[in-house]
């Protein structure tokens, strides 16, 4: 058995070019693999606090020492992180706001980047401590950004996956959704046809 946690963070919920996708890829791996679990966590609908002083300091310091909402932060953070730890595939949905992610995204990467428990300093750099996972990041934008210096997204999120240590990352994009209907319907398209190919390898192996 396989375990999927999709990440929403898409603010436009059934509008969202990004949850399509994402909702596409939950109901057909869901059919095509009925014994695997899928992992749904909206991050539009729950969001996770921005990252300030207080919730800072809650992340490095001994649990005795915080307040009771340092204490509730730190809660949330590990909740996440055991969660995150937990799947063997992460599906990310990443609409582009502004040429980068939502800031609701942003927050849930803010409260899983923890020293000693993503990934942790050596000697010789930083190593991320997740092992065994793929990403996949489901990309929509109004725009045509792929290849181009406007595209902050997917830069950004292999830096970011690779330093908590998922090296395996695809990408699946929508572009041009503000081109109308008819261009945005053939990039979905496209993009199920990605999808679907993910879906049918499972190339995940589970340790």
């Amino acid at each position: 058995m396989k375990k999927i946690l999709v990440l929403k963070s898409s603010i436009l919920d059934s509008y969202s070019h990004s949850n399509k996708m994402a909702d596409y890829l939950i109901e057909n791996w869901q059919s095509n693999h009925k014994d695997d679990l899928v992992t749904i966590r909206d991050l539009a609908k729950n969001p996770v606090p921005t990252l300030d002083q207080a919730t800072l300091f809650a992340f490095g310091k001994e649990t005795a020492m915080l307040s009771d909402e340092q204490k509730a932060v730190r809660a949330l953070s590990d909740e996440l992180i055991s969660e995150l730890k937990a799947h063997d595939m992460i599906v990310i949905t990443a609409p582009m706001y502004n040429f980068s992610i939502s800031a609701q995204l942003k927050h849930y990467i803010d409260f899983i980047a923890r020293a000693g428990e993503t990934f942790k300093y050596t000697e010789a750099g930083s190593v991320g401590l997740l092992e065994n996972k793929q990403a996949i990041v489901l990309t929509s934008r109004g725009g045509v950004h792929k290849d181009q210096p406007s595209d902050l997204i997917v830069p950004f999120l292999k830096q970011f996956l690779a330093f908590i240590g998922i090296n395996d990352v695809q990408f699946i994009m929508a572009e041009g959704t503000a081109y109308g209907e008819e261009y945005a319907q053939q990039s979905h398209l496209q993009a199920q046809k990605e999808i679907d190919a993910v879906i049918n390898s499972r190339s995940i192996t589970v340790k």
